[in-house]
Order: structure tokens, then C-alpha cells, then sequence
């Protein structure tokens, strides 16, 4: 089919087809569990064991839930955790890597960070004999990493927002750290979805996300694009690759009254959800990933890892796309509604 005839099969209806299996495929990842790169509850002991756990930063929802999950689960494994938080320092993070490498631990896990920052230091890990695994890291160094389908959820978000929007308008979209994998693969996803509608336009520049201050940096930035773009319809929806940027999106259109653009963010955070499960508020979209059981997963990973089990290169525990019409099911199902 060329590409004329392919831009005129493609109608709202078939959009809307396109987004309902995508989230059935999103909510149906539970159904693979039993395939091996899905995560599985089998799991080890670690008495003895020492296991490092090394994080970006826990200020988010998703990091923090990780990160304390892991600690918890090392111990309930019987093993003593060194657990350090980097504060979202990257200077603290490689020297925090040093003093990991250092106390020659078991086994390191690494949750986020920036590729090249870390990296190097995941690689001197493994060569002085640590096995590193990683949450969310997408590193040649790391044995087996925990993650969501970041294919799968750049793929579910896009089709959701395309499918809201008719299938054409301008959308905004946050692109500040492609240097972080699954933020990295969710926005190539977006932008593959995107090009098969060709009335759907990203605006340019993209915007560019912050840590620290994410909420009131976004809140800012999207009052000035309203500014920029005063129409009701010159904008139809604003994307991020996680949440805190759409939650700050969210509270400036609110502040401004643009409530017809719609927002859309990957994490789940509590008050996003609750944002998505508000009917006047634009929040649209959130896919909700399960951090805890990221954190738990990696750990039990580790421990097969150390009982002499051949982890695969990647471990998927499912995430759940919520929209207006499901979010207080999801919400159930996560535990946090």
C-alpha cells in the first residue's frame, strides 16, 4: 500500500481500534508471565550475601518505591543490603559507584541513571568480579535488567493519544533525557506512531524536563507555550516520558483554563492516577508501572543469579495503561486506589 493509500485508511475508527488492543496488550503482559524474560516468582536465598543497591535518587514515586523494595527484599532473603541514594548527583552517584566497588559486595544493582555517567562504572564492577544487574539501565555491563516493556508502553501511550486526538493537531512534548533508556525508547516509540498520522505534528523545539523542580519547570514552560499558541485547538495534547512533567502540564492548563488539551505521562505516580480518574481534569493518560515489583524482581533476581541460574537479558514486569475509562480498575489492581 503506498503512502496516500495508507494515509487515507487510517480514520478515527481505526484509531480507535488500534488503541483498545493496545490496551488489552498492555494489561494482558500478565498473561506472559510464564515465558522467561517475564518476571517470575521463584526466588532464592542470599543469608551471607552482601548486595549493593545504587540509585540516581529517590524523589519520585517510581524510585523510591524501587529502592526501598530492594532493601526490603534483601533482607526478607536474609542478606544485608548497602543501599546508597545519590540524591540525583551525578558526581555523588560515580563516587557512591567507587565505594560500592570498593566494599566488594556480592552483587551490585544499579536503578536508573544516565548511561554515561554510569556506565563506565558498571563495567569496572564486573571487572573486578561483581555481578552488576540493573532496574530501568540499559547497559551491555549489566547481567540481567528489570524493567517495564518500554516498547510496548511508548507504543500503548502513543496510540491512546493519537486515538483522544482525532488522529491530527499539534501535540507538545518533553524530550529531556533520551540519555535514559526507557525514556529514550518510549519517545522513538511515540515518534513511530506518529509518523503514520501525518496531520498529528510534534512541536518544535521540544521542551526539555528538569530535575530538581520538575513540576513547577513544566508549569512554567507550558504557560508560556499557551502563551504562544492562545487558540483553543492549536494544541491537542502534551506528552512526557514519565509523569511529573505532565503533572506539572496538568496544574498550567488547569491555571490557564485550556482543560481541552489533554496530558499524558508513563509511572503511575498516586497523583497522577488520581489526576487521569478526575473527569474534568485534562490528565488523559498514565501507564502505571509496578516500581515495588521492579525492586522485588531485581532482588530475586540477584539471588538466582548467585545460585548459579542463567538470568535472561531482561526481566519485563507488566505495566497497565490507565485512561479515564479504566484508571479506578488500575488503581485497584496496583493497591493504590
Amino acid at each position: 500500500m503506498g503512502d496516500n493509500g495508507a494515509r487515507g485508511w487510517f480514520g478515527r475508527r481505526e484509531i480507535l481500534k488500534w488503541s483498545a488492543v493496545a490496551g488489552v496488550a498492555a494489561a494482558g503482559t500478565t498473561l506472559l508471565s510464564g515465558t522467561s524474560a517475564f518476571a517470575s516468582a521463584e526466588e532464592g536465598s542470599l543469608k551471607g550475601k552482601r548486595i549493593g543497591i545504587s540509585t540516581a535518587g529517590t524523589d519520585h514515586f517510581f524510585d523510591l518505591q524501587a529502592y526501598n523494595a530492594q532493601i526490603e527484599e534483601v533482607k526478607r532473603l536474609g542478606g544485608e543490603p548497602i543501599a546508597v541514594d545519590a540524591g540525583r548527583n551525578d558526581g555523588k552517584l560515580v563516587s557512591q559507584l567507587q565505594t560500592l566497588i570498593a566494599q566488594k559486595p556480592d552483587a551490585i544493582v544499579q536503578l536508573l541513571g544516565t548511561l554515561t555517567v554510569i556506565d563506565p562504572w558498571l563495567k569496572k564492577a564486573r571487572d573486578a568480579g561483581i555481578p552488576v544487574l540493573t532496574i530501568d539501565v540499559g547497559s551491555t555491563n549489566s547481567l540481567n535488567n528489570s524493567t517495564s516493556d518500554n516498547w510496548g508502553i511508548g507504543k500503548d501511550l502513543a496510540l491512546q493519544l493519537v486515538s483522544d486526538i482525532g488522529g491530527e493537531g499539534n501535540i507538545v512534548v518533553f524530550n529531556g533525557f533520551y540519555g535514559v533508556t526507557p525514556c529514550a525508547i518510549r519517545y522513538d516509540q511515540l515518534v513511530n506512531v506518529v509518523k503514520y498520522f501525518p496531520k498529528v505534528k510534534i512541536l518544535e523545539p521540544e521542551l526539555r524536563d528538569v530535575i530538581p523542580n520538575t513540576v513547577q519547570d513544566a508549569f512554567t514552560q507550558i504557560t508560556a507555550i499557551l502563551n504562544k499558541y492562545p487558540e483553543k485547538g492549536s494544541i491537542k495534547a502534551i506528552w512526557s516520558a514519565w509523569d511529573i512533567p505532565q503533572l506539572g502540564a496538568t496544574q498550567a492548563l488547569a491555571a490557564a483554563g485550556r482543560t481541552e488539551i489533554r496530558t499524558y505521562g508513563v509511572d503511575g505516580s498516586p497523583e497522577v492516577l488520581q489526576l487521569v480518574a478526575d473527569p474534568a481534569s485534562p490528565a488523559a493518560a498514565d501507564v502505571a508501572q509496578q516500581p515495588a515489583e521492579l525492586g522485588r524482581t531485581a532482588i530475586r533476581n540477584v539471588a538466582r543469579l548467585l545460585a548459579g541460574e542463567t538470568l535472561p537479558r531482561e526481566t519485563y514486569v507488566p505495566a497497565l495503561l490507565a485512561n479515564k475509562a479504566n484508571v479506578n480498575d488500575i488503581t485497584r489492581k496496583l493497591g493504590i486506589g
